[in-house]
């Protein structure tokens, strides 16, 4: 019997997807949880075989939540995304997680997915990876990553420059540098555009 965690932050598609894989023989749903820092706590109490995690959850996201479980237990880990995006694959794959997929698969494919790394393959939905190969690296420096990741729970420019041992005016310099190159107009905006192709 193969026990599964889930962590999902929609009630209703969490308790269908429970449901559906108690439907099945030899999966055993142990845990429903409403978000990563749940999960990660619940992992870390039971112990399950494979973790299924919702990426864009509050707080933790899937990714985070995974890298932190797999830190600490044997689990194998499962992102499931609405948003596929190719960078948000890297940074999946190098924070250890063994399986992920869109949430437009049929239970039964996810059911099949969550056998497939229980028993230590992994499995990476083939037109994510496709895209994922084509996909482009990033335009920043790594001191404008550097900049972005810092400040990325909303830290102010002289937080970051702190942070980052830098001049406020080096930052903003940084910041401005990263606005013109990624064609938005705010921090926030450059954040979670790098954030979803990977970058950071």
């Amino acid at each position: 019997m193969i026990r599964v965690l889930i962590a999902d932050d929609e009630d209703m598609i969490r308790s269908a997807l429970a449901s559906l894989l108690r439907l099945e023989d030899d999966l055993d749903v142990i845990s429903e949880c409403r978000d990563g820092a749940e999960a990660v706590a619940e992992a870390l109490r039971l112990r399950p075989d494979v973790c299924l995690l919702d990426l864009e959850m509050p707080g933790l996201d899937g990714v985070e939540a995974a890298a932190r479980i797999r830190q600490q237990i044997p689990a194998r880990c499962v992102v499931v995304t609405r948003h596929a995006r190719p960078g948000v694959l890297r940074r999946a794959l190098s924070a250890g997680v063994d399986g992920f997929l869109p949430k437009s698969r049929r239970a039964d494919d996810v059911a099949a997915v969550i056998r497939e790394v229980a028993a230590g393959r992994r499995y990476v939905d083939p037109e994510i990876a496709a895209d994922a190969l084509s996909d482009e690296r990033s335009p920043l420096t790594e001191r404008e990553l550097d900049v972005l990741r810092t400040g990325e729970q909303g830290a102010t420019i002289a937080q970051i420059a702190a942070s980052l041992h830098l001049s406020p005016g080096t930052v903003r310099n940084h910041v401005s540098s990263v606005l013109g190159k990624l064609g938005v107009q705010t921090r926030q905006q450059a954040t979670i555009m790098a954030r979803e192709r990977g970058w950071i």
